[in-house]
């Protein structure tokens, strides 16, 4: 690799990351703002006395009660936060602040009675006054599903809601267990297994404390600090503005745990960063909506899905997020070659060094986030205390923070970051009882069980039909959902098919998150790609497409830890060893394939150009492959054939190379 030369790029741009959340946070002002802040307060305090069971004025309180009350409080939040007609923010009209005050009576009641609806089974026998609440609520539910998730979620939603009201009459796969509506509406709401059933019981226990941390992270400087390592590594290399934008957004998504808002916070800053140093419109767009995809997926916070699935897996969190490290790793590094590749085909250099942050005196003035997390991976990994350890940490943050003039939190920063926190609770609250209610047609209808055996049947027990048909149809529910709502029906409907055909369970689970994510960088959808070529000013679909070249790894990879579960690290340490190597060499190969260029080495043009390049990729595929059931190859043999198909590659641009030098 190169070092840097006089391009004319504004490193400093990627020192302007917004520490304070003031962009959302500012479109709510008023009575709305305070209700929020209040709102968000109380709803804090009330997990914390659960969680640590402070028994705070002496309540103590059953865990139905307690999810009605966190979900009730959210959701009535949320139709001041989210506008009738779309968008966050803006003055609450009358309808909102009506439909505000009936969401906090439902809660009212239906807190109120939650121990009533334990003992007497409400869920098949509610009385009349709670079916017509149950009713309301249910009204409400989807009505916030629409605002914070959008009308094809809203769609998808409504239909599965209603489905055991016609489950009896729909032919034979998909047939069921009928209902009748003032059945079917008192499940949702009062049942274990619908609303409030596994997501939120995941949502109270875990995801909002790590939420509250990632929120408090960005706004007291932490993505400050990151975008300044991420420059210090690696932005005076080669196509160092892309490659800073790929550390930067990858820490960045695992604090945020959202693809859309990652794009828009950090693409602002390393999209022009990446224009003026030669990267075309599209390809900046397209690997700031890779980088971005790929933080979500990424080890240590992973976003809220991450601890939905260690919920259904009945597993800790640390598994989860140890097993997802080593994809999120193949991901990132596939990305990393990728845009090497890309960045010496073209001979584009890295950013000036006067713009450059010294890497030392970062680590110096960003110790204190190292320890911080040191403090969450110990309390996590250590101690086991998945639920209580964000707390801690974010304790410790905001005490740390006021020793720091440069980021301390004023009245406004901490209005801000309140409402900020406010926002992002009630829109992952508003989804997730729309998507429960999807869980909780298959459980009355009995349909999850069927289902499975009827997926296994088509699929004729062939694992890699039964995978193709799994992953076609994660992807296409990734279009319409958002990543947790995806998952979890998913989970719900493909994973027990994907388990019954032999499969490593927590594996499937990665499996189906990974396609489930795939759609944000895919055409026709590709949600990331097109926020991110807005930013840029390319073409959207020529942007969704080189975003699938950039991060090709991610249709490649879960296929690889799905049918051999060393990848996520479910094997003896030495085969662990064995396959990360082994898929680290491969996925480089195959990243150089599809850029057309093997970084170190040399271009693969002319006219044996593209035969060169899917041979190239082909060997890459066979050296990346861990050993499986499938192909019956070990990994010497896998890696042997794979080398030989490589080597044609290889020597032929190295002669290409050494007849037009460039930068290798």
């Amino acid at each position: 690799m190169t070092d840097q030369n006089n391009a004319p790029a504004d490193a400093k741009g990627f020192e302007q990351v917004a520490i304070d959340g003031e962009t959302p946070s500012e479109r709510l002002a008023g009575t709305a703002r305070w209700v929020v802040i209040i709102g968000t307060l109380l709803s804090l305090v009330l997990v914390i006395n659960q969680l640590f069971n402070l028994q705070f004025m002496g309540i103590v309180l059953i865990e139905g009660r307690y999810l009605y009350l966190l979900g009730g409080m959210y959701l009535a939040l949320s139709f001041l936060i989210f506008q009738r007609r779309g968008g966050k923010g803006g003055v609450p009209s009358f309808l909102d602040w009506t439909l505000f005050a009936i969401a906090l009576a439902c809660t009212v009641y239906l807190a109120q009675t939650a121990q009533l609806n334990l003992s007497q089974g409400w869920e098949y026998a509610a009385p009349l006054t709670g079916q017509y609440v149950s009713v309301v609520f249910f009204v409400l539910v989807l009505e916030a599903t629409r605002r914070a998730g959008g009308f094809v979620l809203f769609c998808i939603v409504t239909f599965f809601a209603f489905y055991p009201t016609f489950a009896g009459n729909v032919p034979d796969p998909f047939s069921g267990f009928q209902s009748t509506f003032m059945q079917t509406v008192p499940y949702h709401i009062f049942s274990a297994e619908s609303s409030f059933g596994i997501p939120m019981k995941a949502f109270g226990g875990v995801v909002i404390g790590f939420i509250l941390f990632g929120a408090v992270l960005q706004r007291t400087g932490g993505g400050q600090f990151f975008n300044d390592l991420a420059l210090g590594l690696v932005g005076g290399y080669r196509g160092g503005a892309a490659k800073v934008s790929i550390f930067a957004s990858g820490f960045m998504g695992s604090m945020s745990g959202s693809v859309i808002s990652n794009v828009l916070t950090t693409g602002a800053v390393s999209i022009p960063a990446m224009r003026k140093t030669g990267f075309s419109a599209k390809t900046a767009a397209a690997t700031e909506a890779c980088a971005s995809t790929g933080g979500v997926l990424m080890p240590p916070i992973m976003g809220a899905t991450a601890f939905i699935m260690a919920s259904f897996l009945s597993r800790p969190y640390v598994e989860i997020a140890l097993a997802a490290a080593i994809p999120s790793i193949l991901f990132y590094w596939g990305l990393f070659t990728g845009i090497d590749a890309y960045s010496a085909k073209r001979g584009l250099r890295g950013l000036p060094k006067p713009d450059l942050p010294r890497l030392r005196e970062v680590m110096i003035e960003g110790w204190p986030y190292i320890f911080v997390f040191a403090l969450l991976l110990y309390m996590m990994i250590g101690l086991r205390q998945e639920s209580s350890a964000p707390f801690y940490a974010t304790a410790l943050l905001l005490v740390v923070n006021q020793f720091r003039a440069r980021f301390r939190l004023n009245k406004q920063r901490l209005g801000n970051m309140i409402v900020g926190v406010g926002m992002g609770l009630a829109e992952l609250t508003a989804i997730l009882l729309g998507v429960g209610l999807i869980v909780g047609s298959f459980s009355a209808t009995g349909l999850a069980g069927t289902l499975v055996n009827e997926l296994v049947f088509m699929a004729g027990d062939n694992t890699l039909v039964l995978l193709l048909m799994g992953a076609l149809t994660a992807f296409i529910f990734g279009m319409g959902m958002t990543v947790t709502a995806c998952y979890i029906f998913l989970a719900v409907v493909l994973a027990p098919a994907l388990e019954a055909g032999g499969l490593n369970r927590l594996a499937v689970h990665l499996f189906i998150l990974y396609w489930g994510m795939v759609s944000f960088i895919t055409p026709p959808v590709a949600l990331g790609a097109f926020a991110a070529s807005t930013m840029a000013g390319s073409n959207p679909i020529a942007t969704g497409f080189e975003a699938m070249r950039l991060g090709g790894v991610i249709y490649i990879a879960p296929f690889f830890f799905v049918l051999n579960p060393a990848l996520i690290g479910q094997a003896p340490a030495w085969e662990v060893t064995v396959a990360l190597t082994s898929a680290l060499i491969g996925v480089a190969l195959i990243s150089s394939a599809l850029q057309g260029y093997i970084s170190l080495v040399g271009p693969l043009e002319g006219a044996l150009g593209h035969p060169m390049r899917i041979l190239l990729f082909f060997g890459g595929v066979l050296i990346a492959m861990p050993q499986n059931a499938l192909v019956p190859l070990g990994y010497a043999a896998s890696f042997a054939v794979g080398a030989a198909l490589c080597a044609v590659p290889i020597v032929l641009a190295r002669r290409a190379n050494a007849i037009d030098p460039r930068v290798a």
